[in-house]
């Protein structure tokens, strides 16, 4: 193996956080039972918060951000694994607390790793990253509380982002009407180009919330938080669930407990990071059935290692539509 590679290292300094390009080798790593060669990677909206330094995601410095890869593994210690198998980690701390998926080569755990599920090329597993690999939780989410394609529309916030995009594939791939909440309204043809049926601007979401409001849908999956995600709760019908995955308008929630005890509304919150292994080989195998491949194309855009840190700024001031992938060799 190549020993030298280039990674985006996080430095904290008295300034503050720099993003900067570094010439690392296999010694400059973490420590790991599997060691892979990353071939792509992606940008997730927590990927943007934390090579800007806009919110605390590094625990500890010198740190390689990027909370996703997919490459091929040059050596194990773990028995799943052989050299030469594909594989994908979401997840799990990197770019938090290990080293993450900007460099050419990562040692991590193998007990974090699952396999590259097929039809998914590496790029295409990027495609969907965390981002799309959260959508699919929620959306198992809300079937696990009896949200059904026949019993009314399903809402979709933040919809032109990475998890509204996915989210909205799948759940018009399971047969799902799909309403799209977004502040993006040129987006509407790219959201209707992916299952959306109906565009509801995000102005109607995002004002101070009634305890209660008129019924509209029966689940949602939420990528923003704050008031979106207390009016969401406020107009979800009766037993509706709503799963919480984001937190792009705020962390809070200043909302009433008026749905829960008189509708029965359930909310479910969606972790991606720490998700126990069974549960992601599910979303992941799920995936591969239920996410169309055409739609995944559409909504995503390539880039190269060296763009990341112009891409960050960019998703945090919401000018990146749908997926991200970046190709770690470029």
């Amino acid at each position: 193996m190549d020993q030298s590679f280039r990674a985006l290292l996080l430095e904290k300094s008295e300034t503050g956080q720099t993003a900067t390009f570094r010439t690392l080798t296999l010694g400059d790593l973490m420590e790991g039972d599997t060691v892979v060669r990353v071939t792509h990677s992606t940008l997730n909206y927590k990927d943007g918060l934390a090579v800007t330094g806009k919110a605390p995601i590094a625990r500890k410095y010198p740190m390689i951000a990027g909370i996703d890869l997919a490459g091929a593994v040059e050596t194990s210690t773990d028995p799943r694994y052989k050299p030469g198998d594909a594989v994908v980690l979401n997840g799990w701390g990197l770019s938090e607390s290990h080293y993450g998926g900007y460099a050419g080569v990562a040692r991590v755990k193998g007990e974090w790793l699952v396999p590259l599920q097929a039809p998914f090329s590496a790029a295409e597993a990027m495609a969907i990253g965390t981002a799309g690999y959260t959508a699919m939780l929620a959306v198992m989410a809300l079937e696990d509380q009896k949200v059904h394609p026949g019993g009314g529309p399903v809402l979709v916030t933040g919809a032109a982002g990475g998890v509204g995009s996915v989210a909205i594939a799948l759940l018009a791939k399971l047969g799902f009407t799909v309403i799209a909440s977004t502040g993006r309204p040129e987006e509407a043809d790219y959201l209707k180009g992916l299952g959306a049926q109906e565009i509801i601007p995000r102005a109607e979401l995002s004002g101070d919330p009634r305890p209660i409001a008129k019924e509209r849908w029966q689940g949602a999956v939420d990528s923003v938080g704050s008031k979106t995600l207390a009016n969401v709760l406020a107009m979800t019908r009766y037993g509706g669930a709503v799963a919480a995955c984001g937190l792009a308008q705020g962390m809070d929630l200043p909302g009433s407990v008026a749905p829960f005890i008189l509708r029965g509304v359930t909310l479910t919150g969606i972790d991606s990071v720490m998700c126990p292994r069974p549960r992601r080989l599910e979303a992941w195998t799920r995936l591969a059935r239920d996410l169309d491949r055409e739609r995944l194309a559409a909504m995503t855009a390539h880039h190269g290692l060296s763009e990341i840190p112009d891409l960050a700024n960019r998703i945090l001031a919401g000018q990146v539509r749908g997926r991200v992938v970046i190709d770690v060799a470029r």
